[in-house]
């Protein structure tokens, strides 16, 4: 269960479940073996878990339950060390990459219960959807509070995208964005920025609403960026790709936890949250995906353009007390420093597939 817990003394609880894709080691092909590679049930810390997603070329890692950065980056690291290992024993690698950079055939046919519900009502949309995403759950009390707080996150969601970009390459080509799973799950209904939200009941009854219209297969479903966990007490940031090292895992999740920390001190001395406009926040999260950190973002209160990392640092601004209340805006300040000398995921990719496509496979698949 990640990150179930509401509070930990220095802050909200973590919980992180990272997405990889499952390759060829001699093609760097997508494969579909994690009903094979999970079945050997790879040792995992206390309260890891590793589970199939919906393509069977995918697998899914989740920590427990973490309270500090080291903790969390303790657990990160055993889940792609026990999958990588898992993977080896039947002549595959893990990827740690937001889209495929070059997919196998589909494999349609191999899900069934929910998942083939999934591929039944979107079809072709799904049929080689290969997208992994790093998804970070921070604990909160209850679930009027998530929805409160969710409405205060909502214009940060775009600066998070722009510092997890690492999906430049799909099936072979570039695609000139620097998020292209973003812009693939921009296909399904409601995508993007959640709109704001009057209370947990408005919350549930819109969801409803979705489903009885069709557009999702149930109410755990939404395709929001960010959204309260419809099994667990917690906050779900669904924004980032599938970070290139666990330490760029461990950014989202202390920016994700200080973004709660944040919302719920401005919830407690009544500060009203932002109204967006929602046809900004689709533009600031189509920059960001487009761009990363590399050219210009989308203000989305402002409703205006500024450098990309001058909305890094409006995030880091608004977050410094947050961060120094938990202790983590040194540790926060290096994994940015780390980020910003090697570049994005996104521009490491570029400068691999610029020797060749041996050393972008050897770039994906060396840290994972």
């Amino acid at each position: 269960m990640p990150g179930s817990g509401a509070d930990s003394g220095i802050g909200p609880t973590l919980g992180v479940e990272e997405e990889f894709l499952l390759l060829d080691p001699a093609t760097g092909a997508t494969v579909p073996r994690a009903s094979r590679i999970l079945a050997g049930q790879p040792p995992l810390p206390g309260g890891a878990t590793l589970q199939r997603e919906l393509r069977a070329t995918q697998v899914e890692a989740a920590t427990g339950i973490c309270r500090t950065a080291e903790e969390l980056g303790e657990q990160l690291g055993a889940g792609r060390r026990a999958l990588a290992e898992a993977a080896r024993l039947h002549d595959s690698v893990i990827a740690a990459s937001g889209t495929a950079v070059l997919s196998g055939p589909a494999t349609l046919g191999d899900n069934d219960g929910r998942f083939a519900r999934i591929d039944e009502t979107y079809r072709g949309m799904v049929a080689d959807y290969e997208a992994c995403g790093c998804h970070v759950h921070v604990g909160v009390p209850d679930r009027e509070t998530a929805v409160a707080v969710m409405n205060r996150v909502a214009p940060w969601l775009p600066v998070l995208l722009a510092l997890s970009v690492n999906s430049p390459i799909d099936r072979g080509r570039d695609t000139g964005y620097a998020s292209w799973r973003i812009v693939q799950q921009a296909r399904f209904p409601g995508a993007g920025v959640p709109p704001y939200f009057a209370s947990a009941a408005a919350y549930e009854a819109e969801v409803a609403r979705l489903v009885d219209c069709g557009a999702l297969v149930d109410p755990g479903m939404t395709f929001w960026l960010v959204r309260p966990s419809a099994t667990l007490p917690t906050l779900e940031f669904r924004v980032a790709d599938t970070t290139a090292t666990p330490g760029e895992a461990v950014l989202q999740a202390l920016l994700s936890r200080a973004l709660v920390r944040r919302a719920l001190d401005d919830l407690s001395r009544g500060a009203p949250p932002p109204r967006l406009s929602p046809q900004v926040a689709a533009a600031a999260v189509w920059a960001a995906a487009r761009d990363g950190l590399a050219g210009t973002a989308v203000d989305a209160v402002r409703a205006r353009r500024v450098p990309a990392r001058w909305a890094v640092y409006a995030l880091l601004t608004h977050l410094r007390p947050a961060l120094e209340e938990t202790g983590d805006l040194g540790t926060v300040r290096a994994l940015m420093r780390g980020l910003y000398e090697r570049g994005t995921g996104a521009e490491r990719q570029r400068r691999a597939l610029a020797a060749g496509f041996p050393a972008l496979i050897a770039l994906l698949t060396s840290r994972a």
